[in-house]
């Protein structure tokens, strides 16, 4: 195929950054973002990578920590979820709360969540209160408290949190059903927010160690982005966090997902449900694997925006369904690419789960059109220059390629990535990923559908 001389990652990448700041700021800018980049590992295992951007005078802190759902087992699913909320509950100095009415006293703010992979804290600040929030990062890596009635009350919380997001929503319950039939062996297979019995079943003993072998500097990473030094992070990290001894590294996970040898099936029936859902999982890859990126290419040619084939088909032209979407499980292991659809009240989940199929025949058989192939790429490059002109995307992105890739370098090689994926490719990919003996079918019906 004929490519025109200046790549959509090139035009994306004029747009983004803006001609005239370029020529404005050439003379002082590094020869590449990743130029000023650096990072440094502390004597306890913990990496710190700093990306100085004085756009405007606050800094985004993430600290990852490689502790998710995979990392549980049978008796402690929802573990990881649960240290997302104690995180936030007080040290053997500070009650709890206090973590947040010290940031928010001094213009900040924090957020966290957790993957099957990873729990992720994110905290946005004034340059001003750097050390500070370094205090307080440090405190709660080293000294978090575990009061029992603390312990309780936030457990209470973590099963509301199941109720609302699985118990009583539609496709919440689905979706766990799913997960849990599409994996057989691999710990991918268990709910990130756990088992009710597990969730109330959490001993003292389950969480002090889950605590110190995850929540230990060698098994986290911390990004700095915003108005600040490197050589003054470092050293802030090092008097802060550096003390902090490191601990025996977690247990890897052996366990690798055995092939399907044949299509799985299941139903939901839920009283409170208004509408039939439809959810399709198909084993797919880690990551950093090359074929990644035209995974991605592909699962936006079918469901990403109004114009997008399934849209066009089932939404627009075939008003069978409501709403239409995508979304990619890409982590340390081979994760799955998903399909989803809400039904309209009164049509057949079959035919809409035909009309699908019927798609990704013709993607597998005839491949996507120029086009199709252009405008994905070009979505996918956007998003990718829109999420760095913030200092918040500039640190997820950052956590992103450095935790799951292995070198946050790679970041930077990305827009190439999407720019040399041709149509072939992508045939190629749906040919390998989209086959009925490697995926579960999982069909939500109101009771009143029986």
């Amino acid at each position: 195929m004929n490519r025109p001389v200046f790549s959509a990652a090139a035009r994306l990448l004029a747009i983004a950054l803006g001609l005239g700041a370029i020529a404005a700021q050439a003379a002082d800018a590094p020869a590449s973002p990743a130029d000023a980049i650096r990072s440094q590992t502390l004597d306890n295992g913990m990496k710190v990578v700093v990306w100085p951007d004085h756009d405007i005078p606050n800094v985004a802190l993430y600290v990852w920590y490689r502790a998710g759902g995979r990392n549980e087992y049978p008796g402690i699913t929802g573990i990881a979820h649960y240290f997302e909320h104690m995180m936030f509950n007080g040290t053997a100095t500070r009650a709890p709360g206090e973590f947040d009415r010290v940031m928010e006293a001094n213009g900040g703010s924090n957020n966290a969540y957790t993957s099957s992979d990873v729990t992720v804290y994110q905290d946005w600040f004034p340059a001003s209160t750097l050390e500070l929030i370094f205090d307080l990062e440090a405190d709660r890596m080293a000294n978090l408290s575990f009061d029992p009635k603390v312990v309780e009350s936030e457990r209470g919380v973590v099963y509301s949190e199941r109720r609302l997001r699985v118990d009583n929503d539609t496709f919440g319950a689905l979706f766990e059903q799913v997960n849990a039939t599409h994996w057989l062996a691999h710990p991918y297979q268990f709910p990130v927010i756990g088992w009710p019995s597990d969730i109330e079943n959490w001993t003292m003993e389950d969480l002090k160690t889950f605590y110190r072998t995850y929540y230990a500097p060698n098994n986290a990473t911390m990004f700095v982005v915003g108005d600040v030094d490197p050589d003054a992070v470092f050293a802030l990290a090092k008097e802060k966090i550096g003390k902090i001894p490191a601990q025996e590294p977690p247990q890897k996970i052996r366990t690798v997902e055995p092939k399907q040898l044949g299509e799985r099936r299941l139903s939901v029936r839920k009283e409170d449900a208004q509408t039939p859902l439809l959810l399709m999982a198909w084993h797919a890859f880690d990551a950093g694997h090359a074929d990644t990126p035209a995974l991605e290419l592909l699962l936006d040619v079918l469901a990403q925006g109004d114009s997008s084939r399934l849209n066009q088909k089932l939404v627009e032209n075939d008003p069978v369904a409501v709403n239409i979407g995508a979304y990619l499980h890409a982590g340390f292991d081979p994760g799955a690419a998903y399909l989803y659809a809400v039904l309209a009240p009164d049509a057949d989940p079959a035919k809409v789960e035909a009309a699908i199929d019927a798609e990704l025949a013709r993607i597998i058989e005839q491949g996507v059109t120029p086009a199709e192939l252009e405008k994905a790429r070009n979505n996918k490059l956007a998003g990718f220059w829109r999420s760095q002109s913030t200092i918040s995307g500039k640190a997820q992105a950052l956590g992103t390629y450095e935790v799951f890739h292995g070198d946050y370098r790679k970041l930077f090689d990305a827009p190439g990535a999407y720019d040399a994926i041709d149509a072939d490719t992508l045939r190629r990919v749906a040919t390998e990923v989209f086959r009925s003996d490697n995926r579960t079918v999982g069909v939500l019906l109101p009771t009143a559908a029986q």
